[in-house]
């Protein structure tokens, strides 16, 4: 069971982001402020869940949080700014809409531009360790999801309603025959440096 809380007395919210090494796409990022008394045994980290199950516990996470929100960089912001500022940038996103002002902040992984004057805790692996942190690394994941899916309607050679635009071996071969679109970050090695990028 991963744990309710850091600090038994601030209003906390858990962050992550879902979609940084990818080759197409937004990043996604969610905040959630969940009750201190909040319990879910199934709540764990998006990555050690199936899909199934991310998306049974979207509704339960929105339902019993105290607040939740997500922010989104897009493709060309994250080629003007780099995917390390842009995953900070949504995580500030999703703050700047939740209903309540949380006191501390609980980041996944080491580093994190600060968020106004809001005491943060950057926490490796936080979404195996702390309930807002997996709740927050489940929203972020299924909301990606959901948008990658509307777009490989759109672009339909690059499997993204598979791969999320992960830099699968499908994805690249279809950037290979097809060329890229205008969801690709540019910034990033679309393909490996031996093969040349028709644009």
């Amino acid at each position: 069971m991963l744990k309710s809380y850091f600090d038994k007395q601030l209003l906390e919210a858990g962050c992550d982001e879902a979609g940084r090494g990818c080759l197409a796409g937004p990043v996604y990022a969610s905040a959630v402020i969940l009750p201190k008394t909040y319990k879910n045994k199934w709540l764990d980290d998006s990555k050690k869940l199936s899909d199934k199950e991310r998306y049974e516990l979207r509704p339960e996470i929105e339902e019993k949080a105290l607040a939740w929100a997500i922010g989104i960089v897009d493709n060309l912001e994250i080629d003007r700014i780099n995917i390390l500022k842009a995953s900070f940038l949504a995580m500030h996103r999703a703050i700047d809409k939740l209903k309540l002002k949380p006191e501390l902040l609980l980041i996944d992984g080491n580093r994190f531009t600060p968020y106004k004057k809001t005491t943060h805790q950057c926490i490796i692996k936080g979404d195996s360790k702390y309930l807002s942190i997996a709740a927050a690394s489940i929203l972020a994941k299924t909301y990606r999801d959901d948008y990658m899916k509307q777009q490989a309607i759109i672009y339909p050679h690059y499997s993204w309603e598979q791969n999320m635009a992960y830099p699968t071996k499908k994805h690249r071969e279809a950037i290979k025959i097809y060329g890229t679109t205008p969801l690709h970050r540019m910034t990033f090695q679309l393909l490996p440096k031996q093969l040349e990028l028709s644009v």
